[in-house]
């Protein structure tokens, strides 16, 4: 769905593996600085994350309500006014969330050179996502890589990571399926313009576990304008996909209605399975799809299962 910048890769050679490798490699500070700033911008509307609950550490007062029990009432507190308050711990049972991030050939794609690629912007979202949920005592996964199985502390964050470096050679990508306990949560992030029925039986695979999500579609501005024209080269990001046409201009109005088509299943597919559907473009600051799937996760109400 978006044509190609560069020509495709076929019997690539040691020395190309290895500068591959080591492109990564050196990116990898890179990632994990963005990732940092990114967290750190909505450190403070990640606290909305933080709710009543068991547990030993303090959180707030509140004003008492009918049918609270005595016992949970603060009398300390409540001698220095006319009203009655209680005192609330925070909610600590840790949470499991899977994130899944397409690592896919589609994904490095970027139609100028101001802006990241879809894969970076991910990999920097999905990286500062977890950054925020293991430093808040959550277990994070990255689906289908060295760090599927989830896990908590600093050295998940650097496993996340260097996983996050490591694309895939397929075309387009699709979450795969995976095993999870009930009451998890899911985050998907790609551009999901891998095959309907691989979605849909994403989605519909995780919801059949009791696992509620979130659905983040990342994609380049090029990709919704269309700003082709004339003769052009359509081309996949690894050489899969080809199509020549003299006219690209036509082919605007039935490319836009196809792409709407493809969100609405994907919003319907969500709403259906009480997870949410977002769009962020790569043109744009990430800093509120982050916010967004933060406070996505910390709804209290947020339940999973097929409707």
């Amino acid at each position: 769905m978006s044509a190609a910048d560069q020509p495709a890769k076929t019997g690539r050679g040691v020395a190309e593996l290895r500068r591959d490798a080591e492109r990564r490699a050196s990116g990898l500070p890179r990632l994990l600085a963005q990732a940092e700033r990114l967290a750190a911008t909505v450190q403070m509307g990640a606290h909305g994350r933080r709710r009543a609950g068991p547990g030993e550490t303090f959180w707030q007062y509140r004003r008492a309500m009918p049918g609270d029990p005595y016992s949970s009432i603060d009398w300390r507190r409540s001698a220095r006014s006319d009203m009655l308050f209680v005192r609330e711990t925070e909610w600590e049972a840790a949470q499991t969330i899977w994130l899944w991030c397409d690592r896919s050939q589609s994904m490095s794609y970027r139609s100028s050179n101001d802006l990241p690629t879809k894969l970076w912007r991910a990999s920097e979202i999905a990286l500062a996502l977890a950054i925020l949920l293991l430093r808040g005592g959550e277990r994070v996964a990255l689906i289908g890589t060295d760090a599927g199985r989830p896990n908590i502390g600093e050295t998940q964050i650097g496993r996340i990571a260097q996983a996050l470096m490591e694309p895939e050679q397929a075309d387009y990508g699709a979450p795969p399926a995976f095993d999870a306990a009930r009451g998890g949560r899911v985050v998907f992030i790609g551009d999901f313009f891998a095959e309907e029925s691989a979605l849909l039986g994403a989605v519909k695979g995780a919801a059949g576990l009791g696992l509620s999500g979130l659905m983040l579609q990342t994609v380049d501005p090029a990709e919704e304008s269309f700003p082709f024209d004339g003769r052009v080269v359509f081309e996949s990001m690894a050489g899969a996909l080809r199509y020549e046409t003299e006219r690209a201009g036509a082919l605007k109005n039935d490319y836009i209605a196809a792409m709407q088509r493809r969100r609405r299943l994907l919003d319907d597919t969500c709403r259906r399975a009480a997870w949410r559907f977002q769009i962020h473009r790569t043109g744009d600051s990430p800093a509120p799809a982050l916010m967004w799937l933060a406070q996505g996760l910390a709804q209290s109400t947020f339940s999973g299962g097929l409707r």
